[in-house]
């Protein structure tokens, strides 16, 4: 359990932050990066998530969002935490592989009720699915970051594997907000010529 008494602690105005394990390293550190762009990531869905609860309501599809959004919080965990073993215990907090599959088997669902691809397409659309394309965009970064910290650190590969994935998820979701609003708008190479 969390429980933030006081917000400044002024242990990080000498740059560096504090890892789980008590450990200090610098703000620029990598793994810092990382956590950083995860929650980027974490705060463009919370926008996006905002726009289609606006639009739609408390539906099944806000209740994936919510999760995946507490997930990012797991996940900032995952990367503060230092070490080699990547078993979830009670002081560590690891993405596990149910995690991962838990969002394929989304990818997979949302996929279902859509038509193939037959061009690529311009994020945008409805502003909810543009805002998603957003978060989509960040998430990239996120991975990025992520694979750059795991070239100096040891990261959790399921924790590698889950960010991957999220992008993959949310295209798949802006695909399927715009398919009941209009339709995606699709990439003709060369159009302006």
């Amino acid at each position: 359990m969390v429980k933030l008494n006081k917000i400044y602690t002024r242990t990080g105005d000498d740059g560096t932050t504090g890892l789980v394990d008590g450990s200090r390293v610098s703000k620029t550190n990598a793994r810092l990066h990382a956590i950083g762009e995860v929650d980027e990531t974490n705060s463009a869905l919370g926008v996006a998530l905002q726009t289609l609860a606006a639009d739609e309501g408390e539906t099944p599809l806000v209740a994936e969002l919510r999760r995946i959004q507490n997930d990012l919080f797991d996940l900032g965990a995952d990367i503060a935490t230092p070490g080699e073993s990547f078993e979830p215990s009670p002081m560590e907090l690891r993405i596990v592989s149910s995690q991962v599959e838990w969002l394929e088997a989304a990818i997979d669902k949302a996929n279902e009720q859509l038509p193939p691809l037959t061009s690529f397409i311009l994020p945008g659309g409805s502003l909810p699915a543009a805002h998603m394309h957003m978060a989509r965009a960040i998430s990239r970064r996120a991975e990025r970051a992520l694979v750059a910290a795991s070239l100096d650190v040891s990261i959790n590969p399921q924790a590698l594997n889950y960010i991957n994935r999220l992008s993959d998820y949310l295209f798949v979701l802006c695909r399927l907000i715009n398919s009941t609003r209009g339709g995606d708008i699709m990439w003709v190479p060369g159009a302006s010529r």
